[in-house]
């Protein structure tokens, strides 16, 4: 199949002829580049043997997210301009360099003043037995990613089961395939040949956190493993993979990984100068040895090294219509600078990730515990920063991108675990700092965007820039740029809630209060407009809970939640459910031991003690809470919301009670605090932490809220939680009485609760606050905004309307309905299903076990019995 965008140009006999071969995001780039330089009469045909226009192969895992292959299609106003013609689904076959013509396998010749090759690169395959068998794949294009999905969906009717997938490579592109698999309910291996995964881009210490994060997934991994053979079944399609020692792992599809390879055959038959291990070699002006032929992206070779990642192939694309154009660029060598694009997973390097310079220092902050690993390299005077690796938390990359090359500006533990009286800088980034590498798009240019192009926002600044466009890890920094820049010009910077509410949750929440609004369908039609999204609903439903104080599944407010909220429990990566009984301050009797014993014994549920000093019961089905909250409710427990943002926890140390080193009662404190706050819905969720001691056995400066006990009184700490960037708790005010500190605290929290972003943490809420914590100083202790009364009186009116969510749901029918798995479910369970944990799988179920007519469905077998 061949197309064409637009009826061919007339011919011009002053118009300089272009014929792009390839159309990838790297063409994309060059069409785009050179029409922005001005009107000159050029005619540019660009011939791709894909059957559609460029689209974006950086965000081409989205497509299992729901994306339509029109939803990846790159801006077709460059190829729909007159001087343009684009040819899909039509290969160019052959180059007569002598006659300047370009034929494609349907015969059309293309005549050139210059060529540019952008043929990109295809994805190699090992040189195995049985790479070519039914069942295997490539991760390359949107066809290869149709080609996987219908054959999952073929082969999984056919075998009557889910399938057991296999990705061989370890790299960047093998895991954003194993994401894909479980996207598609495959059972899924990663097969790598390195000593831990991602081994390009990042060093073994990193390798093995990101190990411990992928397995958390259920993806198994092997690493140091190569394939022998892929081993095909009595049908001739893939069975198995065989390595060396002669070990099987059974998979029913293997998508190969490996690499890519440039696509340079062309070129080779044409007589251009290749690099024996592929690519076309150019010089620093993108020209091969042919003047009249450029070459740009993955074909081309610069140094002897080909590089398939596309911010090099975008620099490049600039380099040469920068030349074309009569200008002196040149390309200034590879950014292998990379984010990985798999959900809930965050990995980042960029620069001298390896620490090759000489005399390049280390600082390293690991806690494979809590999935983080973050590494800077610095020059020997550990002050210009060299690159880094970040793992769990990739949440500092677009901050420190842009400064490789130059000064830190500040402590470098201040960027991976930032502390009290440490901070990260905030200095302005110089102008020639690369913000976004895809396009090389500078601090400078960004600027000029807000100040010279008239742009009025993030999101036009990308437009007009670039910056943002491609893989998107850098939007949060040019939102920051974008919004400096525009509040210098004394312009107001959009916080608006989402598009269906231009005010910010702040504004929101005065308004509704002022209002006296109690439902989500008074609030739209006041404040906003259409039916509202999963942003803004449960935004809402939080406000109302606060300002109304109505059950979270009464009547509209029902329909406002998170699906947690929405049945008053965590859902577990296996659909099952987590149980939570509150114990204030940690404390428990030996009775109400016995009851969670008993319950989770009876229900078959998985006991663990949390960090929050309470028992979590994990595997429980839907139709089963309610009967385990009835058991738990009669022995007095109640919901510990740790579905809810909301109070979670108080933890404490035993305190003077039992401690010889106790100075305050913590436990009574902790006790009294979290059967105060209990109940209390915010924009995040909210912990503290009450210690009896300096020795601070409760970590309560790791809590939104610390309290840590002193010879002259409690001393309140503020500002400290986990999150992405775990950050200590500052101290607010020292020697308080019990009254000053519950006092203090009430008023913290609900002027938080007034004031925050939508799941904006406490911490960075304090951070932001006009005055700093001087500033929140003066508004709690002086009443400095007069609205001390007002807060202290919505915190009473919080505390006498509390009431326990399970323990009113199971007295109300029509809220236990919500509880059934099926709308006809019986109460009791079918007495033909077994449900059978595999808390500890590593493994599919065996054939016999399958055989027998058991279902896995996300780690728990379902047992039918005959």
């Amino acid at each position: 199949m061949t197309s064409r965008s637009h009826a061919e140009p007339s011919p011009s006999t002053d118009a300089h002829r272009i014929v792009v071969i390839g159309a990838g995001m790297v063409a994309h780039r060059f069409v785009e580049s050179l029409l922005s330089r001005g009107d000159a009469p050029w005619r540019i045909a660009v011939i791709g043997d894909e059957p559609r226009a460029p689209y974006d192969r950086v965000g081409l895992t989205s497509w299992f997210e729901g994306r339509a292959a029109e939803d990846l299609a790159l801006d077709a106003a460059s190829l729909s301009d007159p001087r343009v013609e684009l040819v899909t689904g039509d290969a160019a076959t052959f180059i007569d360099r002598g006659g300047r013509i370009v034929t494609t396998s349907a015969r059309r010749r293309y005549e050139y003043d210059t060529l540019v090759l952008a043929t990109g690169s295809y994805a190699a395959r090992p040189a195995i037995d049985g790479s070519h068998l039914p069942g295997t794949f490539v991760y390359r294009t949107i066809d290869d990613l149709e080609d996987i999905t219908a054959f999952v969906r073929q082969r999984s009717a056919e075998l009557g089961r889910p399938l057991r997938g296999t990705v061989v490579g370890g790299g960047l592109l093998g895991l954003e395939a194993a994401g894909a698999l479980q996207g598609l309910e495959v059972d899924c291996t990663v097969i790598h040949s390195g000593t831990h995964l991602l081994s390009a881009q990042i060093d073994r210490a990193g390798g093995e956190v990101l190990g411990r994060l992928i397995r958390e997934r259920d993806i198994r991994i092997r690493t140091e493993s190569r394939a022998t053979r892929v081993a095909p079944g009595p049908e001739g399609a893939v069975a198995a993979l065989e390595f060396p020692d002669g070990s099987y792992e059974e998979s029913d599809l293997v998508i190969f990984t490996v690499g890519v390879r440039p696509n340079d055959s062309l070129a080779r038959d044409a007589g251009l100068d290749a690099e024996p291990r592929g690519g076309v070699r150019i010089d620093d002006g993108c020209a091969t040895n042919d003047p009249s032929v450029l070459a740009i992206g993955e074909v081309a070779s610069h140094g002897g090294r080909s590089v398939g990642l596309v911010a090099p192939g975008y620099a490049m694309a600039e380099v040469a219509a920068d030349r074309l154009c009569g200008g002196e660029s040149t390309f200034p060598g590879f950014d292998e600078s990379t984010k990985l694009k798999l959900s809930g997973v965050d990995v980042a390097s960029f620069g001298d990730a390896f620490a090759a310079s000489p005399n390049a220092l280390d600082v390293v902050f690991s806690d494979p515990v809590g999935g983080t690993y973050k590494k800077l390299v610095l020059s020997d005077d550990a002050k210009t920063l060299l690159g880094g690796v970040l793992v769990g938390d990739a949440s500092a990359y677009g901050s420190l991108r842009p400064l490789v090359g130059g000064p830190l500006g500040g402590d470098p533990s201040a960027y991976l675990m930032p502390s009290d009286g440490v901070a990260a800088p905030t200095g302005d980034l110089p102008d020639e700092a690369i913000v976004c590498s895809c396009s090389s798009v500078t601090a400078g240019r960004i600027r000029g965007a807000v100040h010279e192009d008239g742009c009025a926002d993030a999101d036009e600044v990308k437009a007009c820039t670039r910056a943002g466009a491609t893989c998107g890890s850098c939007f949060v920094m040019v939102k920051k740029l974008v919004g400096k820049e525009l509040t210098s010009l004394g312009k107001t910077v959009s916080n608006a809630l989402c598009e269906h509410f231009e005010m910010s949750r702040r504004q929101l929440f005065d308004a509704v209060r002022v209002a006296e609004l109690t439902t989500f369908t008074q609030i739209i039609e006041r404040f906003g407009h259409g039916r509202g999204c999963d942003v803004c609903k449960p935004t809402v439903a939080s406000i109302l809970s606060g300002l109304v104080g109505e059950h979270v599944l009464d009547g509209e407010n029902a329909t406002l939640q998170d699906t947690n909220d929405h049945v008053m429990a965590n859902m577990q990566k296996d659909g099952s459910y987590s149980v939570v009984p509150r114990m204030p301050g940690g404390e428990v009797t030996p009775e109400g031991l016995v009851v969670i014993g008993s319950v989770a014994k009876k229900y078959g549920l998985y006991t663990k003690l949390t960090g929050g000093q309470r028992i979590d019961m994990f595997g429980a089905r839907l139709e089963q809470l309610p009967l385990i909250w009835r058991e738990l409710v009669d022995a007095g427990f109640e919901s510990g919301q740790a579905y809810g943002k909301s109070l979670r926890t108080v933890k404490s140390c035993v305190g003077s009670t039992w401690c010889r080193y106790g100075v305050l009662d913590a436990v009574g404190m902790a006790v009294n605090l979290e059967l105060r706050y209990r109940g209390l819905r915010s924009p995040h969720k909210l912990k503290l932490g009450v210690s009896g001691c300096a020795r601070e056995c409760a970590e309560a400066r790791g809590k939104d809220v610390g309290v840590i006990a002193a010879e002259n009184g409690w001393n309140m700490y503020v500002g400290g939680n986990g999150g992405f960037t775990p950050r200590h708790a500052e101290l607010l005010s020292e020697g308080l009485s019990n009254a000053e500190l519950i006092r203090a605290i009430d008023r913290f929290f609900m002027y938080y609760i007034r004031t925050a972003d939508r799941l904006q943490r406490t911490a960075p809420w304090v951070q932001e606050l006009e005055g700093g914590l001087d500033g929140l100083r003066e508004v709690i202790f002086e009443d400095s905004l007069g609205i001390c009364d007002d807060l202290d009186a919505a915190m009473a009116r919080h505390v006498a309307g509390y009431q326990d969510e399970w323990a009113a749901t199971l007295e109300d029918p029509d809220k236990l309905r919500r509880f059934h798995s099926f709308v006809n479910a019986p109460d009791t369970p079918d007495p033909s299903l077994a449900y059978v944990s595999e808390r500890d799988q590593v493994r599919p179920a065996s054939v016999e076990e399958r055989e027998s007519g058991a279902v896995i469905i996300a780690g728990t077998t379902l047992e039918v019995r005959r």
